[in-house]
């Protein structure tokens, strides 16, 4: 049965992979808002197709600086999982802020970005967080969000 949402592979039929850079600073984790949401998705980590030859830690990088203008360093492996509203294989990674400031760096794609508390994601990401990623915010941050057992 085919996956819902926007194609899960490539011209050459192998699985696209996308790179997630999860940054956390000052107690906050960053996002952005897509101009075009993918499937139920808006606000997410910043994020993006990997290129053929290149490490996916490295894309993570490099899609972060090209969506928020932010320089940042992996820090750590959080996961993979298949995305389920997408269909594509999703690398997440803990990256640190290194230099740089975030801010909407390529509009055509990126609309805003924001810095939110652990409590506040559940507002910004209704669809609920790779159980991976939901760990490690609240062993950086220190706090889970309401409602959560």
């Amino acid at each position: 049965m085919p996956e819902a949402g926007p194609p899960s592979s490539g011209p050459d039929g192998h699985r696209l992979r996308v790179a997630a850079a999860v940054v956390v600073h000052e107690g906050r984790v960053l996002l952005v808002r897509r101009r075009a949401p993918e499937g139920n998705l808006s606000w997410q980590f910043p994020a993006g197709k990997v290129e053929p030859g290149e490490a996916w830690e490295g894309a993570a990088v490099r899609e972060t600086r090209e969506e928020t203008g932010l320089d940042v360093a992996v820090a750590g492996v959080l996961g993979e999982r298949v995305h389920p509203d997408t269909g594509r294989l999703m690398s997440y990674a803990a990256c640190d802020v290194v230099g740089g400031s975030a801010r909407a760096a390529a509009p055509t794609e990126i609309a805003e970005v924001a810095w939110v508390t652990l409590a506040e994601l559940p507002g910004y990401i209704l669809y609920g967080i790779f159980e991976p990623v939901q760990r490690y915010l609240e062993a950086r941050i220190g706090l889970s969000p309401p409602g959560r057992s």
